[in-house]
């Protein structure tokens, strides 16, 4: 990277920042605990707005996993999600009505967040509807992957997301609060992604999936972005630059590619397509903050599909992590 770009990204990052503590006046505490936070541990941050349904199994995934405490911010929900949240000994509320929009979709909010309670902490930034898979998930807690990481350098990792789906109408098979959502949503499509490399700042752009291959036949190029970087070793110098898809500096991007091999990555379950999906399109519809006009949204509705049926003759159902890598979807690298 030349001096010229080098400078120019440097001061991008300082934008971001200086947006994020602009945009904090935008955020009230409804309750505020991050005091009890320790030094070593393990944080969540996450934007929502009516997930109460969800919230039950989210919290019960991510404390399984070994996060230590919830950092939330509620975008005007209606449906009691907050009042629930600050119940929670283990989770810290701000408030706001500000446009979703208006925030680059949450990421000013979360970035200030991760400046002032973040700093020298691993943090995972997530939807209320994704779930980290990484290796060995199924018997090493977070805490081995975040311990290895500090041990090997590296302060950043890597996760596809993944679109989960039923077999079937999503609104055939009705969701209820505290379930795995993975007892629903089991099956994901193995193939037909594609990658190229942001010369800018560095990430793969992945695209495809069910998304593309239902609503974007015709401009896959408007799918989703389905790369993410959720998980940092955080420094309140680092700023998101859009959604989770990239940050700077341009260095943590570099998830995947490592001199002799590949680097260890995981997956996000995204369980958006429950029966939940049909009303939330409906309304994100309406209030049109979402990214590119509601660009998705729209797409969902012009095909008639706020119930859509993703499953196809190459769906694949989900198993486990191993699976997952075997496919090619995530790696172990080299954490043996």
């Amino acid at each position: 990277m030349g001096a010229i770009q080098s400078y120019g990204l440097r001061l991008e990052r300082k934008r971001w920042r200086y947006r994020a503590m602009r945009k904090s006046r935008e955020l009230s505490p409804l309750v505020n605990r991050t005091a009890y936070i320790r030094e070593a541990d393990l944080l969540v941050f996450c934007t929502l707005r009516n997930e109460a349904k969800r919230l039950p199994y989210f919290l019960e995934y991510y404390r399984n996993l070994g996060i230590n405490h919830f950092l939330f911010v509620d975008n005007d929900s209606t449906d009691g999600s907050a009042d629930y949240l600050a119940e929670q000994p283990d989770s810290s509320v701000w408030r706001t009505n500000a446009s979703y929009k208006r925030s680059r979709f949450g990421m000013d909010w979360i970035n200030w967040l991760l400046m002032k309670y973040g700093n020298g902490h691993w943090c995972l930034t997530v939807d209320p509807d994704e779930f980290l898979i990484y290796p060995f998930c199924d018997t090493r807690p977070l805490r081995a992957l975040t311990d290895w990481l500090d041990a090997s350098s590296i302060k950043s990792f890597g996760a596809m997301l993944l679109d989960m789906y039923p077999k079937g109408p999503i609104g055939t098979q009705p969701y209820r609060a505290g379930q795995d959502p993975l007892e629903i949503a089991m099956w994901f499509d193995s193939g037909n992604y594609t990658i190229e490399r942001n010369h800018k700042y560095g990430n793969l752009w992945i695209q495809g999936g069910p998304r593309a291959r239902v609503f974007f036949p015709d401009e896959p190029y408007h799918a989703p972005a389905l790369n993410k970087v959720p998980l940092v070793k955080w420094d309140d110098r680092y700023a998101y630059i859009s959604s989770t898809h990239s940050l700077l500096p341009r260095g943590l991007n570099l998830i995947y590619d490592e001199w002799g091999g590949e680097k260890s990555s995981g997956v996000l379950l995204h369980t958006k397509f429950l029966d939940t999906f049909t009303h939330k399109a409906e309304e994100e519809l309406q209030r049109g903050e979402h990214y590119a006009g509601s660009r998705e949204y729209k797409m969902y509705a012009e095909r008639g599909q706020v119930s859509p049926d993703l499953w196809c003759t190459w769906s694949e159902k989900y198993i486990n992590w191993r699976q997952l890598e075997i496919l090619g979807l995530m790696s172990k690298g080299n954490w043996a």
